[in-house]
């Protein structure tokens, strides 16, 4: 057996024009996601009366089973919810009418939500119950403390975190081939099929998720070193 050096290239052409549905299924999900763990992270915080069980059950459901699990009960159970109350209420709306990614983003929301949650919790533990004291002492509510001095200390500390949250669901993404969503993974399989050239795809396939990767890690220094630069006595 030999590599088909030339065909890497052919193949990583190819490949590269699913990138956009790649992204979209890593970046949407990451900032809806956010959205929800912020909201779930602060009732976890402070004890909300009868949201408080309802957020630990989300988190521990979504991060105590897999991720393709959460992908394959929305994909096949949304439909079945959407055309009974579509029935029941004559809404005349039909599942199958409604894009695939759009359950598969759904699925993601609610893992990535869940698992940015207990990372913003943790940065906001973190954070000294002296600097929330000092708020009160200069007359700022508690929503004022958690937005100008809380939350943006947590959310600094916790932008390695981010990172591997991101690289996680850049490479988790990969999933949504089972739903006959075509990203990276997906175009390097039909690539790979076509031409009876697996090894020389997924080789190709590999080098780009990679330079996502490093690239992803790189913005990641550079953000960092700015928002931490209150930590070394000014801005760098």
């Amino acid at each position: 057996m030999t590599i088909d050096i030339p065909f890497i290239w052919v193949a990583f052409k190819e490949i590269i024009k699913a990138l956009p549905i790649t992204l979209t299924l890593t970046i949407v999900p990451l900032l809806l996601g956010f959205l929800i763990g912020i909201s779930v992270a602060l009732v976890r915080v402070y004890k909300v009366r009868y949201l408080y069980h309802a957020a630990n059950g989300y988190v521990s459901f979504f991060r105590g089973t897999p991720i393709i699990m959460h992908i394959m009960l929305i994909y096949f159970g949304f439909p079945l919810l959407i055309d009974r109350i579509s029935a029941k209420f004559a809404l005349g709306i039909q599942s199958n009418s409604i894009p695939v990614i759009l359950f598969v983003l759904i699925a993601l929301s609610l893992a990535a939500g869940a698992y940015l949650s207990e990372m913003i919790r943790s940065g906001i533990i973190s954070v000294s119950k002296g600097q929330m004291e000092a708020a009160y002492s200069v007359g700022m509510t508690k929503f004022q403390a958690m937005i100008r001095i809380i939350l943006p200390q947590a959310l600094a500390q916790s932008i390695p975190n981010f990172t591997n949250i991101f690289v996680g669901f850049l490479h988790t993404s990969s999933i949504a081939f089972l739903v006959s969503e075509k990203e990276l993974t997906g175009a390097a399989n039909i690539v790979a099929s076509t031409n009876l050239k697996f090894l020389e795809a997924f080789i190709a396939a590999g080098i780009i998720y990679w330079g996502l990767t490093i690239l992803a890690e790189g913005l990641s220094f550079l953000v960092e070193k700015k928002v931490t630069a209150y930590n070394r006595g000014g801005v760098s």
